[in-house]
């Protein structure tokens, strides 16, 4: 996925006239340049890769779960089936994650790299798995097989 296709997406949606998908592609184009201005200045829109994107999507689909999650507990029911309704266009958007064995294939070196402080382990599974995978769920694993 690039900007380019997002644009395209964008221009679809504009000429169907579907309204919640043009706002949500707005805000995600948007915040995509955003990343990449603060990560690449100038040269932000020729050095922005499609691992750069995936990492804006995934950073916009928490922040949806979470306004999901708080507009539900202030009984907010409309606000919440609008945000879900964003977090569904966003997840279309979203790469696939690998599955947990495959998961655990990919941090097995890392945990036997022989590091107690979880922190650092942490940083090393991040950098291993590289956007294939929720920060949460590699947490998860990393407990589970340093417990073993």
């Amino acid at each position: 996925m690039t900007i380019t296709s997002l644009q395209q997406d964008l221009n679809e949606s504009l000429k169907a006239g579907k309204s919640e998908r043009v706002e949500t592609l707005r805000f995600l184009i948007a915040a995509v340049k955003n990343d990449s201005i603060a990560k690449y200045g100038n040269k932000a829109e020729t050095s922005l890769t499609e691992q750069d994107i995936a990492v804006v999507v995934k950073k916009q689909v928490k922040t949806h779960r979470e306004s999901v999650e708080a507009f539900e507990k202030a009984g907010r029911t409309d606000l919440a089936a609008r945000e879900k309704a964003q977090l569904t266009i966003l997840l279309e958007y979203s790469p696939e994650e690998v599955s947990d064995e495959e998961l655990k294939k990919l941090l097995a070196p890392v945990v036997a790299s022989g590091e107690t402080n979880f922190g650092l382990l942490m940083k090393k599974a991040m950098e291993k798995v590289a956007g294939k995978a929720d920060g949460g769920r590699i947490a998860v694993l990393l407990k589970q097989m340093l417990q073993k």
